[in-house]
């Protein structure tokens, strides 16, 4: 199982989110590249980066530091935020982001992402957040009548990468991340799922990884890590056991 360390970002810096509630933020650093680094430091291969401006704006606001990050980084980025055209999608492939996640987009205009995804061989993460089973969208702020099992099935044999199910109610909160839900929705669909929202500490780490092989690609964890609740390199070698 892959574990993601997150950096999401508000005008330029390092921030996390309380329930995807821009209000709440908190911010962690003003230099984006340098936290990509010490991520790789601990052995992380993999990077989960979000522009949330671009996510409430609907196109890219953070370029400068995403680009910085990935130049940065020595891994794989998945990028999210604002990604909602085949330009801007094609642009972040050719500035070398691996993955694009497509959240506002797979809700609205699920036939432009499922051409994406078959363009783009492996490259597409659409993204299913939820809070109270429900899809939400326009960066959380907006919740809609479409449960996220629905939502999902729209997208097997697609192409899509993964599915990234984040439970809003949890996310930037230390929960604990939602195990029942996210493992109900990789046995639900035939597409790897990617666990968000709430992430505590080594045991969310160690309970995902046991549903490895029933559908769980990876985890993302932010603020467990900013606020040092959660060793990383720590965290990476227990996900490989799983």
């Amino acid at each position: 199982m892959i574990v993601f360390p997150a950096i999401d970002l508000k005008g330029g810096e390092v921030v996390r989110l309380a329930e995807g509630d821009m209000a709440r933020a908190t911010v962690y650093g003003d230099d984006p590249a340098a936290q990509a680094m010490l991520f790789a430091e601990a052995g992380a291969e993999h990077l989960h980066v979000v522009d949330l401006d671009g996510s409430f704006a609907g196109r890219t606001e953070n370029r400068e530091a995403v680009e910085a990050i990935v130049a940065a980084f020595p891994g794989h980025v998945q990028l999210g935020g604002g990604i909602r055209d085949a330009a801007t999608v094609a642009g972040w492939f050719e500035a070398g982001v691996a993955r694009i996640v497509m959240g506002s987009a797979a809700l609205k205009n699920p036939e432009f992402v499922k051409d994406m995804a078959r363009e783009w061989e492996n490259g597409i993460v659409v993204a299913v957040d939820a809070r109270d089973g429900m899809v939400a969208t326009e960066g959380w702020a907006d919740v809609s009548d479409v449960p996220v099992v629905d939502l999902a099935r729209r997208f097997e044999d697609a192409g899509v990468a993964a599915l990234l199910f984040t439970d809003i109610g949890r996310d930037g909160l230390l929960k604990g991340c939602n195990v029942d839900a996210t493992v109900e929705l990789a046995r639900s669909v035939d597409i790897p799922v990617i666990a968000s929202g709430g992430v505590m500490g080594l045991d969310d780490i160690h309970i995902l990884s046991l549903h490895a092989d029933e559908g769980i690609e990876g985890v993302i964890t932010g603020r467990a890590l900013y606020e040092g609740r959660l060793d990383l390199a720590t965290a990476i070698a227990m996900a490989g056991r799983g």
